[in-house]
């Protein structure tokens, strides 16, 4: 079974262009830790991030409180 990721949605297309633009981003998720990366893509269930050691984490978008550019 595929479910094709909802790119209508703007959350969906706002990640896709961070993706794109190689951006760095800061996510904080439910734990309270703030992690800073790359996404690196992004299915319908998690976002792929790699941070600067070029280590990916796998976190599921349900365990993220905010996403955003880092400043």
């Amino acid at each position: 079974m595929t479910t094709d990721l909802p790119t209508g949605l703007p959350s969906v297309r706002q990640i896709q262009s961070l993706i794109r633009e190689t951006s760095e981003v800061e996510i904080m998720i439910s734990t309270k830790d703030l992690l800073v990366g790359k996404i690196r893509w992004q299915d319908t269930d998690c976002i792929c991030l790699v941070d600067h050691y070029d280590q990916p984490t796998i976190i599921w978008k349900q365990a993220i409180v905010y996403l955003k550019p880092k400043a």
